[in-house]
């Protein structure tokens, strides 16, 4: 059985931040990759899809963005290409075509079954991601058969679809912005608006991003917040990769029907929580603390800024639908866009709490060896963004160079 001193499992940003990360301290280790460099971004992303973050935002260790364009928003296929640029000039040890099967563990170290046969580590990195398997709620049970289901990381273009209306359950970054293309497309959309955060793509001239990173809300650090779990589980804002607005009042402005949660399907009948008002005015609220935040900060600095100008309150229907027949042919497909989940379905280890999530501190996992990245607030707000890997993979790096030396414990 070969061994290697630590396995990667993932070719993604977090995967590849770590393979430097573990270079530069000397650590003999692989990456396996069910596919190759970036499989999740090059198959599961639909075909308009831009980055949130402006390119220059989108920085892989020692690899600061240098095209012409910093401030526009990169397309997946140049994303692609970038890292697989980078894998290359890292001499990332990438081992293609090899899905991880099963991961466990007993006195002599860390045992992987993978399709290509059996390997044997001292170390491990997940580095799977976030956004593995996408989360669909058990009442997608209840669509009746003639409606066409499918999730944001299916979903490639309008086409993909059938002609008629479309109910877009989620209001995140990627339900708003697959309900403005759906309805661009010719479709009547019907937006279901569960709990979402609100952002304005720019402020006071520059684009939001630039405000997060400067008033170091992206370096917040994981034992720096009150309520992690809600802060992990915090969705993502109400943007698109461009200066196009895509909130709730943009979709309205489009002639997006927006209604409540989506609460049951009963007897061919789509039935919407009557707490839209309630799910917007917390949105407004959290974004306009955030913007009153950068404005004391712009203030305590001295410094010269655009005059503030705040993105209008969201806009109520006069009386948001409660329910929707999707037996009457108005509704003929549903796109859901309810988040994701990571998959660790291989992971045969004690390393589970009873709801079934990692125990993990910072991304050091409950079991000497064992690593995560690439999670929501791993070990700072920004650590599923592309410029967070860094950080973290520097960190954990240092956590398992002393585990191999003999010297670390759990603590992050």
């Amino acid at each position: 059985m070969r061994s290697v001193t630590t396995i990667i499992i993932g070719a993604g940003q977090a995967g590849l931040a770590m393979s430097r990360a573990l270079t530069r301290r000397n650590v003999d280790h692989l990456i396996l990759d069910r596919g190759g460099v970036a499989t999740s971004w090059r198959n599961h992303r639909w075909d308009s899809l831009r980055m949130l973050t402006p390119n220059w935002a989108n920085t892989l260790p020692g690899d600061p963005y240098r095209g012409p364009d910093p401030h526009d928003y990169m397309r997946i296929p140049e994303l692609v290409a970038r890292m697989e640029h980078y894998a290359e000039r890292i001499s990332a040890p990438v081992q293609t075509e090899t899905e991880v099967l099963r991961v466990g563990g007993d006195e002599t170290g860390l045992k992987l079954e993978t399709s290509q046969g059996p390997l044997r580590a001292r170390a491990v990195v997940m580095a799977t991601g976030a956004c593995a398997c996408p989360h669909v709620p058990a009442l997608a049970a209840a669509v009746p058969p003639r409606i066409v289901q499918t999730t944001a990381s299916a979903y490639k273009r309008p086409g993909d679809l059938p002609d008629g209306g479309v109910l877009v359950v989620g209001a995140s970054a990627s339900g708003v912005q697959l309900a403005h293309e759906l309805q661009m497309s010719g479709r009547q959309v019907t937006l279901a608006v569960g709990w979402c955060t609100r952002l304005p793509r720019n402020y006071r001239g520059r684009d939001v991003e630039w405000w997060l990173e400067a008033t170091g809300v992206l370096d917040e650090r994981y034992d720096e917040v009150d309520d992690l779990e809600r802060a992990r589980r915090t969705p993502s804002p109400q943007l698109i990769g461009g200066p196009e607005p895509v909130d709730l009042n943009a979709l309205q402005d489009r002639r997006v029907e927006i209604v409540g949660q989506l609460a049951q399907i009963r007897d061919g009948q789509a039935l919407f929580s009557g707490g839209l008002g309630n799910v917007c005015a917390s949105a407004d609220l959290k974004m306009n603390r955030l913007l009153d935040a950068i404005d004391e900060w712009i203030v305590e600095r001295g410094l010269k800024a655009a005059a503030p100008d705040r993105p209008e309150p969201t806009r109520l229907p006069n009386a948001p639908a409660l329910r929707r027949s999707l037996t009457d042919g108005g509704i003929r497909s549903i796109l859901w866009a309810t988040g994701y989940r990571p998959d660790f379905s291989w992971l045969d280890m004690p390393v589970f709490d009873a709801r079934g999530r990692l125990r993990h501190r910072g991304g050091v996992v409950s079991s000497p060896g064992l690593y995560v990245m690439g999670l929501p607030f791993l070990r700072r707000r920004k650590s599923h963004q592309i410029s967070g890997v860094g950080g973290d993979a520097d960190e954990l790096c240092a956590h398992l160079r002393a585990y191999l030396d003999g010297g670390a414990c759990m603590a992050a």
